[in-house]
């Protein structure tokens, strides 16, 4: 186990390399390079919120009383969902989707006041939290007050305001080729980033939207908020150039749904990293790491206990900033994504038998901070005897090298991963004793879903 003592000391340094390791990489890219991001954001552990479902009263205040249990999990940033009221008009569900917005100016009066949320982000800033609030700049209710100006949205040929996409019944689209509405959605970004001190935004289908109008936003928004955290819920390249700081590694969730649900080998994971992320998008370019959402079903009934800890030890040892949606610290198994997003669904934070899952993410978060070789770019993809079933990578920076072995079979596996010559590596995580003992990474044997984590210093 990692000491708290260690860091501590860690910290500052950690923070420096992850800026010069951004910096020597961008400075070497033959090609596109993705705009620099500061080292906050690049060194984060992002915790999603559904207030609605993450207390019994489902408010701001329920968020907050709980903001130390979430400082010591290891969470550096916390996303709330929308926080605006709901629609009522067309609504799907008994509640209604939080991403039908009705009034982008003021707080869902189920959740509490403004000043309840101005105390909860004050809080979470007392504790070094940062605070994002999800922006839903594609689509409002059909009863929101924007309405009142009809030009500010998509319109059929009769005239008529459409969604933005048929399946999406409950929303209205908005039109970004009037620059009436762009000015409105600017106006109100920089209303809540000024008001309430936010650290910046997570932006739902953040690729429907021009992405002119984020570029433009990003230059205003900063004059506000000088390195704020733009997230893209969006898998396109081009808005990591000017606009964005990260956006969702979704071909990488797939990859996951694919081998763990579907049985497809495990080199589908190095070959989604290859093909789809460092081919397709710009050096540099920084990916949200994720295994459950409030999109999905959660990822303990999609993967099993088990195997929905081995994702996670991916999502937290790969590069990229991992994710926790509320509840996953706990293996929560409430129903989550369509259509349980239209419904109350407290999540249930005592289930049976799960009780080394907040310290498994506790681990996993703390050796991240430590350990500035886990927040790199550096990601190289080891040779195993059993490529089928192990995932095998190496993680380092100047003083250390760390090499994770997944197992993504239901079964045991032994194997051999070919490592450069050099010191001995030490179990890291899971480490079950105290006595640390070298490693034999020649012969190998895991459990099912079983995961592991070495380290080796390098010479000085």
């Amino acid at each position: 186990m990692i000491s708290p003592a260690f860091l501590r000391r860690s910290l500052a340094a950690a923070c420096f390399v992850a800026a010069l390791t951004w910096s020597a990489q961008a400075a070497e890219a033959p090609g596109p390079v993705a705009r620099p991001t500061p080292a906050w954001i690049r060194d984060a552990v992002v915790y999603e919120v559904f207030p609605r479902h993450f207390s019994p009263d489902g408010d701001f205040k329920g968020v907050t009383a709980r903001l130390d249990e979430l400082k010591q999990l290891g969470v550096t940033v916390l996303w709330l969902m929308p926080v605006h009221p709901v629609g009522r008009l067309k609504a799907k569900g008994t509640i209604g989707s939080p991403y039908a917005v009705k009034d982008y100016y003021a707080v869902n009066p189920d959740y509490g006041t403004k000043e309840d949320l101005r105390q909860l982000v004050q809080a979470a800033h007392q504790r070094g939290l940062k605070v994002i609030i999800d922006i839903v700049a594609n689509h409002t209710a059909w009863d929101s007050v924007m309405l009142g100006h009809p030009a500010y949205y998509k319109r059929d040929a009769a005239g008529q305001v459409i969604p933005p996409n048929p399946d999406w019944t409950d929303v209205a689209g908005l039109d970004y080729t009037n620059p009436d509405t762009r000015r409105y959605m600017l106006t109100m970004l920089e209303y809540w980033l000024r008001e309430f001190q936010l650290d910046g935004f997570r932006c739902d289908v953040a690729s429907e939207v021009p992405t002119s109008f984020w570029e433009e936003a990003r230059v205003e928004l900063e004059k506000i908020r000088p390195g704020f955290f733009f997230l893209a819920e969006a898998n396109k390249p081009e808005l990591l150039y000017r606009a964005f700081d990260a956006d969702y590694a979704w071909p990488m969730l797939g990859a996951l749904n694919r081998v763990l649900m579907e049985g497809a080998p495990a080199t589908e994971i190095p070959r989604i990293w290859r093909e789809e992320e460092q081919a397709k998008f710009p050096a540099g370019a920084l990916h949200l790491r994720m295994s459950d959402d409030h999109d999905e079903p959660r990822a303990v009934s999609r993967f099993g206990w088990k195997a929905a800890q081995a994702a996670s030890a991916m999502m937290f040892t790969l590069d990229g900033v991992p994710l926790l949606y509320n509840g996953m610290e706990v293996g929560d198994t409430t129903e989550s994504g369509d259509p349980a997003l239209f419904e109350k669904l407290t999540v249930f934070w005592q289930p049976k038998q799960r009780d080394g899952f907040r310290k498994v993410y506790q681990q996993l978060a703390e050796l991240r901070e430590a350990h500035p070789a886990f927040r790199t770019a550096d990601v190289t993809w080891l040779e195993n005897t059993s490529p089928q079933n192990l995932v095998t990578y190496l993680r380092r920076d100047t003083r250390e090298e760390f090499v994770v072995v997944v197992n993504f079979s239901n079964r045991p596996q032994t194997g051999a991963v070919k490592v450069a010559p050099g010191a001995s590596f030490n179990l890291v995580l899971p480490n079950q004793t105290a006595v640390e003992k070298p490693a034999d990474l020649a012969q190998l044997s895991l459990g099912a879903f079983e995961w592991r984590i070495y380290r080796r210093a390098l010479g000085q």
